[in-house]
């Protein structure tokens, strides 16, 4: 059997796409995890986001695949739709499958007839969901005992019972399949990048995550010896940095330091390491661990700062892996010891934080963006946004917040719920504004890491950056509004990525693409 397996080609507006492109791992995963007799393809789109009809055409094409697969967020739902159509259109015998948050938490969004509809769907961890719906078409057996799965039965939709979380330990996954991706280009700031996984789930409820909507409250591993496999079959395909995909790591700090050493042991710490982490794990354990993690490799460290006021703290319930504790006792935020465990041992803060919270006013997105200014190497800072099944979602609701429902803007820093002060507009304007200064100061260490890279790309950087600034912004001859405004529009523009026009879509460049794998 024939399969290709899409991922979308809409990304995040942090970073440019030339800057930093991953690699979906959930793709190379299923592929792995299907009988290996298959011919499996893996696309990651985001390779190709200025010729994205183009690409699933060549692929469609060449493949002739008997199963289309396609990996979903919340706000790549509507071109994840045109793409099923374009894909029904080109060869309607396929069958299609989508998974990932967005179908496991509104399935209903796809159940509709519509040209583009899902034949599956596949709800919560799709390894052994997939490779049981391949194994359903091959037999022709039929679905209807495939836990995790809602299915098209002509026109009536069959909902199976969910499919248990699985332990990892001990298990039955294989490895990813890296092999089987035909699209080239991933990077990280000029390193070949890959993804690797080492444990699945967190035992928080965040109100503002997907996480435990998703599977529940739990955290599962995977051996130290297979993730150091995974690392080398990355390292295999080319890859020089690695960013470690968990949930949450830091959960289990000494599983995480046996890591650690582990990696230095098997002399895999010459690759370059992104990580997640919790404030209180890195501010309570810093004195040993982030030496460590240093001599392990890891470069990159993804802070959940997510507020520096106690109170939208609360309101994101997110205070009690921000405290910091000595002798069993809470002595505050662990914020700034996280950050100065982590500076002090050469590693870069990539701060998250969240803005534009129920009760926020410009002095309290103020004190976070100044906070971010001083303190984080390189800022992640989002607005909160109403994810399907999350508890924030239905408190937004509640309040009357939410100020759109194009769920193509839900992407994280397009500000789609106003506070109880601000629009939402004034609150994406705060923050673009002052965030586009902070990156731009994490340059000198980007030029310091791959020099060669930021000389060939500073100025696609810096376009994606300042991009709806003109030459009256920078004279000051308007109003910064006036640029927020193009920007917007800009913003508005790239989103549609199956447009005849992909080529004229500003700041991405085309990658090469690999040959279909055998």
């Amino acid at each position: 059997m024939n399969i290709l397996l899409l991922s979308m080609p809409d990304s995040f507006e942090h970073m440019p796409a030339v800057g930093i492109r991953m690699p979906n791992g959930a793709l190379t995963s299923l592929a792995g995890n299907v009988d290996p007799h298959h011919r499996v393809a893996v696309a990651d789109l985001i390779l190709a986001q200025d010729r994205v009809r183009r690409t699933v055409c060549r692929l469609v094409g060449d493949l002739k695949p008997d199963l289309v697969g396609l990996s979903i967020m919340t706000f790549q739902r509507r071109t994840a739709t045109r793409v099923m159509e374009l894909v029904r259109s080109l060869r309607p015998e396929a069958r299609l499958a989508v998974g990932g948050y967005d179908p496991s938490l509104a399935p209903e969004a796809y159940e509709a007839s519509s040209p583009g509809r899902a034949d599956f769907i596949v709800r919560g961890e799709g390894e052994m969901t997939f490779r049981d719906i391949v194994r359903a078409m091959e037999t022709g057996r039929g679905y209807g005992n495939i836990a995790g799965l809602t299915y098209r039965d002509g026109d009536t939709v069959r909902r199976n019972p969910d499919r248990p979380v699985g332990r990892l330990r001990g298990g039955d996954l294989r490895l990813p399949k890296r092999s089987a991706r035909v699209l080239r280009g991933y990077t990280l700031l000029g390193r070949p990048v890959d993804v690797v996984e080492t444990s699945r789930g967190c035992t928080f409820d965040c109100s503002f995550c997907s996480i435990i909507a998703m599977r529940g409250r739990n955290f599962h591993t995977f051996e130290v010896e297979r993730v150091l496999e995974d690392i080398r079959d990355a390292r295999a395909h080319g890859a020089r940095a690695v960013f470690l995909v968990d949930d949450n790591l830091t959960l289990d700090v000494r599983r995480f330091e046996a890591l650690c050493r582990a990696i230095i042991d098997a002399k895999l710490n010459t690759l370059h390491y992104l990580v997640q982490a919790m404030t209180s794990s890195i501010a309570n354990h810093g004195e040993t661990l982030a030496p460590l993690m240093r001599r392990a490799g890891f470069r990159y460290v993804f802070l959940g700062i997510e507020n520096v006021l106690e109170d939208d703290l609360e309101f994101l319930r997110a205070s009690s892996k921000n405290r910091e504790r000595r002798n069993g006792h809470t002595v505050g935020n662990a914020t700034l010891a996280a950050i100065d465990h982590l500076h002090r041992n050469k590693m870069y803060v990539v701060g998250g934080l969240i803005v534009g919270n129920p009760g926020d006013t410009h002095e309290s997105i103020e004190a976070n963006l100044e906070f971010a200014r001083r303190h984080v190497d390189w800022p992640y800072i989002q607005h909160p946004t109403p994810y399907p099944g999350t508890p924030m979602t239905a408190d937004f609701r509640d309040r009357g917040l939410i100020v759109s429902e194009r769920l193509e803007e839900y992407d994280g820093t397009t500000a789609v719920v106003r506070s109880e002060h601000l629009t939402a507009e004034e609150i994406e304007f705060q923050r673009w504004r002052a965030e586009r200064w902070m990156k731009v100061r994490h340059m000198p260490a980007v030029l310091r890491q791959s020099p060669l890279f930021l000389l060939r790309h500073w100025h696609g950087m810096l376009s994606h950056t300042y991009r709806g600034r003109t030459l009256r912004t920078i004279l000051g001859l308007e109003e910064e509004r006036a640029a927020f405004e193009r920007y917007r529009a800009i913003r508005r523009a790239e989103r549609d990525y199956l447009d005849e026009g992909d080529l004229a879509n500003a700041g991405r460049r085309p990658v090469p693409a690999g040959s279909l794998p055998v």
